[in-house]
């Protein structure tokens, strides 16, 4: 069972679930006329539930696997594609939907390679009649940008949650002295070169001081909206379309992370902001 957040972790389920509704109520229309295959892909699916709390107020909900394995009407997905690193996890997803009739994978891999080999495959003649909408939910930086860069141009509706204050800006030091491992991480989660990562979140200005000129360097202003602001810009050169984000706070109203949707599908943008607008308010 995942351990994790606070009411936000319920409130981005909620956002996805709704929109999948919407989703299926649009593709019932249009699927069997076209010959299209219905696919939902989960690419930190967990183990299915998830408490929070502390062990005085514990609360387990269902994860969003299972939220979505429940949708029937209008319709249900043709295909459902869960991975979960985590063996333990795998397993117990595996283990409480096994009940299931609906045709379900559970694959206990690394979400980056599945990603990369659904890219691939819808690329493929056998992989054209796909649709997919796709969940893409780290807890924190494991998603990689060359990852989504196999998505490019393909049909997939792809919710992805980016951990800008929870991930980036902690690793975004103030005084710009930033470890080597640290600074490899940014560059394989933004897809960015050191450069461009120092010169986007960093100033540098020159002080006098007793000794002389001294070079200071000094960390953006609100570096959180600026990664989000920087990751939305990134999204734009994989997809057509970018949904501004839901925001997630902690309970000290600090912002911990961005849930963005992205599509070739100018509606479907249009429907997933609607829906965002509604919990940002």
């Amino acid at each position: 069972m995942n351990e994790f957040g606070g009411n936000w972790t319920d409130a981005k389920i909620e956002i996805l679930v709704e929109y999948a509704k919407a989703y299926l109520t649009i593709m019932n229309k249009y699927a069997d006329r076209f010959g299209w295959n219905l696919l939902y892909f989960d690419g930190f699916a967990g183990s299915g539930s998830i408490t929070k709390g502390n062990d005085e107020n514990k609360k387990v909900i269902l994860g969003a696997a299972k939220r979505i394995l429940e949708i029937d009407e209008p319709r249900s997905f043709d295909e459902y594609y869960f991975v979960e690193k985590d063996t333990h996890n795998a397993q117990e997803l595996k283990s409480s939907i096994s009940s299931t009739n609906k045709k379900v994978y559970v694959v206990n891999e690394d979400c980056n390679a599945k990603i990369h080999s659904m890219g691939q495959f819808l690329k493929s003649s056998k992989g054209k009649n796909r649709k997919v909408l796709a969940y893409i939910d780290p807890c924190g930086m494991q998603l990689n940008w060359n990852s989504l860069t196999s998505l490019k141009e393909s049909n997939v509706d792809a919710w992805i949650l980016v951990p800008t204050g929870m991930g980036v800006n902690r690793l975004l030091k103030k005084d710009g002295k930033i470890s080597e491992a640290w600074i490899e991480k940014l560059e394989t989660f933004l897809g960015m070169s050191r450069t461009d990562i120092l010169s986007n979140f960093y100033n540098q200005s020159e002080v006098i001081t007793l000794f002389g000129e001294e070079k200071v360097t000094t960390k953006t202003e609100k570096a959180v909206e600026k990664s989000a602001e920087i990751y939305k810009n990134r999204l734009n050169e994989l997809f057509k379309h970018v949904t501004e984000p839901y925001i997630l706070k902690n309970s000290s109203n600090s912002i911990m992370f961005h849930f963005f949707m992205v599509s070739n599908n100018r509606n479907a943008v249009k429907i997933a902001n609607q829906i965002i607008n509604k919990y940002n308010n």
